[in-house]
């Protein structure tokens, strides 16, 4: 079912204000660190406990404003929960750095289940967008299920081999750039696919 339709600027803050958030407090209390409970606790660890509950109520505003909820939203809130949560309770910055991974490796493999029966579950969900030819479905499937899964091993890569300032600028900057560079290089494919829509009848 259709969600109601929101004001775009609404749309755009509820779904990237968290993020933006979470960045600026990161730069913020990036070198403090906190006695909390007889133990201490870094200034990103800090930022990921806060950044857990606004993460869930920015979501559930764009549920309850648009009745609607994509399955990467929701699977994203899930694994923020989860990972973040994780993060917080062992105080260990290793579990969120794991989330976009985990994000990244649950989509892409779902896309590969959907390919390995002969069916486009991203045509599910993005049709309405995005009108091609069941072809053009099939090879965009594809080439994401692949760049899903690449981006699943650069995040490994960074947050294993690099400093976690430099994982933070790679996931607010890095993996959203990456996924709109995606999509524009696909140009080709949305041309020779695209379905164009059926002529009104002739007066």
């Amino acid at each position: 079912m259709a969600g109601k339709k929101i004001n775009p600027t609404l749309k755009m803050v509820l779904e990237l204000g968290p993020i933006v958030l979470f960045f600026v407090g990161y730069l913020k209390l990036k070198d403090e660190v906190f006695l909390i409970g007889g133990s201490e606790y870094k200034g990103f660890i800090v930022i990921t406990a806060a950044f857990i509950p606004l993460m869930a109520a920015s979501t559930l505003a764009l549920w309850k404003l648009t009745g609607h909820l994509s399955r990467m939203q929701f699977a994203t809130l899930v694994l923020v929960v989860l990972f973040g949560g994780m993060s917080v309770w062992f105080n260990d910055d290793r579990f969120i750095k794991m989330k976009p991974t985990m994000l990244y490796l649950l989509f892409g493999g779902l896309l590969g289940l959907g390919l390995m029966r002969g069916q486009s579950w991203l045509k599910v969900v993005m049709e309405e967008l995005m009108p091609l030819k069941q072809e053009g479905w099939m090879i965009l499937t594809r080439r994401l299920c692949a760049f899903f899964f690449a981006l699943a091993a650069a995040n490994e890569l960074i947050w294993r081999t690099q400093s976690t300032e430099t994982w933070v600028y790679f996931k607010t900057f890095g993996l959203p750039v990456a996924m709109f560079a995606f999509f524009m290089l696909q140009g080709q494919l949305f041309q020779k696919y695209g379905e164009e829509e059926e002529a009104g009848p002739a007066k």
